[in-house]
């Protein structure tokens, strides 16, 4: 019997994307259950700033500019998620905040029931917003993690009395101790 041959057509749905996401989760799953959930988000977040240091200076580049405006960040921000598979849209752009809404996770289901996951965009919006604009506080009001149907990321970009009453994280520009 020639197993390589029958194992060939097997209607098996495994690919790569599919392979990382489920790897991603899985990582993610293991880290909360050893070291709790914040051990696990902190663990996330350092992978997410390294990535958002990278995406950052990729779009700089390909746009031709040494710092993003608010509004060129809500757009990279937008850009970025849509170039991974999310749908993620503007519902507020002033100088105070950026107000995101996401109906689809680049995760897709893999990512419910795991909110550490969720430290990737947070960071990755954060340190873009940051290192462009000086100061961000990104607060996840609602997750497709969490089973709220939806993402609403809110990222202020100033601190303000409502940015003080958010919970979330707050992210400086390299060096900066605004």
């Amino acid at each position: 019997m020639n197993t390589t041959a029958s194992l060939s057509t097997l209607k098996i749905l495994l690919e790569r994307d599919l392979f990382l996401r489920v790897l991603i989760r899985e990582l993610s799953g293991i880290l909360e259950d050893v070291v709790g959930y914040d051990e696990a988000a902190g663990y996330i977040s350092l992978v997410g700033q390294r990535i958002g240091v990278w995406l950052n200076e990729l779009y700089k580049k390909e746009l031709g500019v040494s710092s993003l405006s608010a509004g060129q960040v809500a757009e990279v921000l937008v850009d970025l998620k849509s170039r991974i598979l999310g749908e993620f849209s503007i519902a507020c752009c002033d100088d105070q905040k950026i107000v995101l809404d996401n109906r689809t996770c680049p995760f897709e289901d893999k990512v419910v029931d795991r909110p550490s996951m969720c430290m990737m965009t947070s960071n990755v919006f954060g340190v873009i917003a940051a290192e462009n604009l000086g100061y961000a506080k990104v607060v996840l009001e609602k997750t497709i993690a969490k089973r709220d149907g939806m993402c609403r990321v809110v990222v202020y970009l100033a601190p303000s009395p409502e940015s003080e009453s958010a919970q979330g994280r707050e992210y400086f520009r390299s060096g900066n101790t605004l």
